[in-house]
Order: structure tokens, then sequence, then C-alpha cells
């Protein structure tokens, strides 16, 4: 069954970028021990991608100039006009998630769909009672200020907590299942 997942990083003050998209404060810690593992698990069960502009136009200005997730259908949640780099399998689309959502699923073919980068897209999917599960990398820094972490519209029923776990450098991950599913 197509699990629809938000996996990410967040400062301790829930940040998942500084007020100007900088990622610096989090790249500090690639290489921690549990992190590529835990990454590579998570991936290996990923058949789609949704993501929204700020995270697309972050990968393609900060990325290698070959598409990272080549062979994957990848959704970018977008009102502007892009132009998909070579070996990719994007399309760009417009309007409520809700609208897409069995698109995601079925491009997933019965893998998961991944809510990437942004928390507006994955607050989007929240709010409309589509995301399944949070899967968050708590990192031991306090922002202050920045990207908000998941910015619904109100609040949740109680998440329930499927898992944890203690990685290197202080990072703890964090699973939980935001609906029965």
């Amino acid at each position: 069954m197509t699990t629809i997942q938000y996996f990410v990083g967040a400062s301790l003050d829930g940040f998942i970028a500084t007020p100007d998209d900088g990622l610096d404060w989090l790249l500090q810690f690639d290489g921690f021990d549990g992190g590529q593992e835990s990454y590579d698990s998570f991936k290996a069960g990923v058949g789609c991608l949704a993501m929204g502009r700020s995270t697309y136009t972050w990968l393609r200005k900060h990325g290698p100039e070959v598409w990272p997730y080549p062979g994957i259908p990848c959704y970018v949640f977008t009102r502007h006009e892009h132009a998909a780099p070579p070996d990719s399998n994007i399309t760009f689309v417009r309007g409520d998630v809700r609208e897409f959502v069995d698109d995601l699923k079925q491009d997933a073919r019965g893998r998961n769909v991944w809510v990437m980068g942004g928390g507006n897209l994955a607050a989007q999917f929240a709010d409309a009672g589509l995301l399944d599960e949070l899967i968050v990398s708590l990192v031991p820094v306090v922002l202050g200020e920045g990207k908000r972490l998941l910015p619904m519209a109100g609040p949740t029923p109680p998440l329930e907590l499927a898992a944890s776990r203690t990685m290197g450098r202080g990072v703890v991950e964090l699973r939980y299942r935001l609906r029965a599913g």
C-alpha cells in the first residue's frame, strides 16, 4: 500500500531552513553515524516524489548537474514555468494537492510518495488529511527563525509515535503516523 511520507531534517526549534532557504546548518551534519543508512533505507521505498517550487529551485541551484532522482517520477507543485533537466521524469503541476494524489500514488507503483523539502507543501497534504507519516530527524541546532517544519492551518489530533532512534552527533529520528493507513 502506498504511504505519503514527509521525510525531513529540522532544527530543535522546528525549522527546516533559514528565512532565505539556507541549509548550511543542516549540511554541516552530513556523514553522521546512521544518517546515510536511514536515508538509503527510506529512499529504497520511494516510488514517486512531490515537491514545491522552492525545493525544486534549491535542488537545481545547489545540486549536481545531473538530476539526483533519475527514474523516479516527480511532481513539482508550482505556479511558475520551469524546464525539466535531462534524464528526469518531472511533471510540473498547479492546483490543490487533492487533485493529484491519485496520480502520485499510481506513479509510485505500490511504493511510497515522498513529500520532499518544503513544509508548506507537506502542510497542504496534512491539512487535506493525505499525509500518512512524518519522519523528522531533529538536528541539535537552534535557528531562532526560518521556514517552519509543518505550517498547518490548525492543530492535529495526537500523532502516533511509530519509531524513534538516536543517531550520531545527537541527531534523533522520529517517525510519526498522522492517520491510520
